[in-house]
C-alpha cells in the first residue's frame, strides 16, 4: 500500500499551519466559504499560503463558489488542488493544468465505479459539521480510485475508518479543533499519529494475506 495521504483542512493561522506540518500532514486546506467559521479572505489566504513548505500540498476549498471567488482564491494562493462539489466543477473555468479534487456526498446519488475520477473526496452531507460519511459506500468506491475520506473523523475513530474503507487518503477539520474553527496542535498530532499507525496495521495485514 502507498503512503496514506493526510489533509488537515480549515486552517486559519500560521500556528495551525505549523502544527499540521510538524505533525506530518501531506496537504493543508484553506476554506473560501463566507458562512464557514473557517473562512479566509484572499488576503489572509495569501499570507498563510506563503508559509506552506514546497512539499506540502495546498488545497483551495469551496462550496458552490462563483467564478470570481475561485479566480480570486487561485490568484491569492496558487493552489495545487481546487476542491469543490463535482457538480460545481462542470461550470467553472480553471487554469490549464489545475488539479481538482471533486467532492461527492453520501447523502446523494453517487457515480458508478466506472465514472469516478482518479482522485476524489467522499464527504457527508454537510462539510465541516462533524457528520460521518457512509463508510460502506466509501469502501465500495475506494476500489475505483484514490478516495480521500472526510466527514466526522477524529483520533478516536480514524483507525476504524481506515480499516473499514482502506482509503487512499483522509481529510480532517472539526475533529482536530478545540472550539469550532480553532485548530489544536495536540489534536492534530494525535490524529496524524493514529492515522499513520492504523494505516501501517492495515498494510501489514494485507502483506500477510498476500504471503499466505
Amino acid at each position: 500500500m502507498s503512503r496514506l495521504w493526510i489533509k488537515v483542512c480549515g486552517l486559519r493561522t500560521t500556528d495551525a499551519l505549523a502544527a499540521a506540518v510538524d505533525a506530518g500532514a501531506d496537504a493543508v486546506g484553506f476554506v473560501f466559504h463566507a458562512t464557514s467559521p473557517r473562512h479566509l479572505t484572499t488576503a489572509e489566504a495569501r499570507a498563510i499560503a506563503a508559509a506552506v513548505p514546497r512539499d506540502i500540498g495546498k488545497v483551495a476549498v469551496f462550496l458552490h463558489p462563483t467564478q470570481a471567488e475561485v479566480d480570486a482564491a487561485i490568484d491569492a494562493m496558487h493552489p495545487d488542488w481546487v476542491q469543490t462539489d463535482a457538480a460545481d466543477l462542470a461550470t467553472l473555468r480553471l487554469p490549464a493544468g489545475q488539479r481538482v479534487l471533486p467532492v461527492y456526498r453520501t447523502d446523494r446519488p453517487l457515480p458508478p465505479q466506472s465514472l469516478v475520477p482518479r482522485r476524489f473526496l467522499l464527504e457527508s452531507g454537510r462539510s465541516g459539521a462533524g457528520e460521518r460519511a457512509d463508510w460502506n459506500e466509501a469502501a465500495r468506491l475506494a476500489a475505483a480510485g484514490e478516495l480521500v475520506l472526510a466527514g466526522g473523523l477524529d483520533a478516536g475513530n480514524v483507525a476504524d475508518a481506515i480499516a473499514a474503507v482502506r482509503p487512499f487518503g483522509i481529510d480532517v477539520s472539526s475533529g482536530v479543533e478545540s472550539t469550532r474553527g480553532v485548530k489544536d496542535a495536540a489534536l492534530i498530532r494525535n490524529f496524524v499519529n493514529a492515522a499513520r499507525a492504523a494505516h501501517a496495521r492495515v498494510a501489514s495485514s494485507s502483506l500477510g494475506v498476500m504471503q499466505q
